[in-house]
C-alpha cells in the first residue's frame, strides 16, 4: 500500500513485530527437552515391543525362569528407587539454595546409581558365563538390547550428575545450574519409571510365563 493512498490523519498498517515478545530464561531448554524425553520413549517403546515378540523364542536355549534371579533383580530394582529419593532430596536442598547438602545428596544418588550398575553388570557377566549371551537366542537378544540400553542411560545419567556436581562446586546454585539439575531430575525419575517397566513387564512377568 503506497502513502498516497492512505487517508490524511491515518496511521499506516504495520506488517512486523517493532518489539520482541519476552520469554522466560530457559523455557526454551525445558521444552526442548520434553522433546528429548518423548524421543527417548520411542526408543523404549520400540525396545519393549520387540521383547514382546522375541521373548518366547528361546531356540532350545534357557527361559526367563531358569535365568532370572528375582532376588537379586528387586536388590538392583531398589537401588534405583533409592537413588530417584535421594535426588528429590537434592532438589529440596537445591530450592532452599544450600549448596554443601545439594552435593552432598547428588553424591549419594550417584552411590546409589553405581551399585545399580554394578549389580547389572554381574548380572550379565553371570549370563554371558553360562552361555546365555545375546548371540544364544532372540529372546536372549532382545532382553540384553533393552535392560542394557537402560544401562547406559544410566551410565550416561551418571556421568551428567558428576558434571553438574563439578558446575555447582564451582560457580555455586546459579539460575542455570538449577535450570540443568532440573532437567537432571526429569532424566533420572524418566529412567526409574522406565525400570519399574522392565522389572515388571521382563522379570515378573517372565518368570511367571
Amino acid at each position: 500500500m503506497s502513502s498516497a493512498t492512505i487517508p490524511p490523519g491515518a496511521e499506516a498498517p504495520i506488517f512486523y513485530e517493532t518489539e520482541e515478545h519476552h520469554h522466560e530464561a530457559g523455557a526454551s531448554t525445558m521444552l526442548g527437552f520434553w522433546l528429548y524425553l518423548m524421543s527417548d520413549c520411542l526408543i523404549f517403546a520400540m525396545l519393549f515391543a520387540a521383547y514382546g515378540v522375541y521373548g518366547g523364542s528361546y531356540a532350545g536355549g534357557p527361559d526367563q525362569r531358569e535365568l532370572f534371579e528375582l532376588p537379586l533383580v528387586a536388590v538392583n530394582t531398589a537401588m534405583l528407587l533409592f537413588s530417584s529419593i535421594t535426588y528429590g532430596f537434592a532438589m529440596i536442598a537445591m530450592d532452599e539454595n544450600r549448596k554443601g547438602a545439594t552435593q552432598a545428596w547428588l553424591a549419594v544418588t550417584g552411590l546409589f546409581g553405581l551399585a545399580f550398575l554394578g549389580i547389572e553388570l554381574y548380572e550379565f557377566s553371570n549370563l554371558i558365563h553360562e552361555g546365555a549371551g545375546p548371540w544364544r537366542s532372540a529372546f536372549l537378544s532382545a532382553f540384553f538390547t533393552l535392560v542394557g540400553t537402560h544401562g547406559l542411560h544410566v551410565t550416561f545419567g551418571i556421568i551428567w550428575l558428576v558434571t553438574l556436581m563439578v558446575q555447582v562446586g564451582r560457580k555455586g546454585l546459579i539460575p542455570d545450574n538449577k535450570r540443568r539439575l532440573q532437567c537432571l531430575s526429569l532424566f533420572w525419575h524418566f529412567l526409574d519409571v522406565i525400570w519399574i517397566g522392565v522389572f515388571t513387564f521382563v522379570y515378573l512377568l517372565g518368570v511367571l510365563r
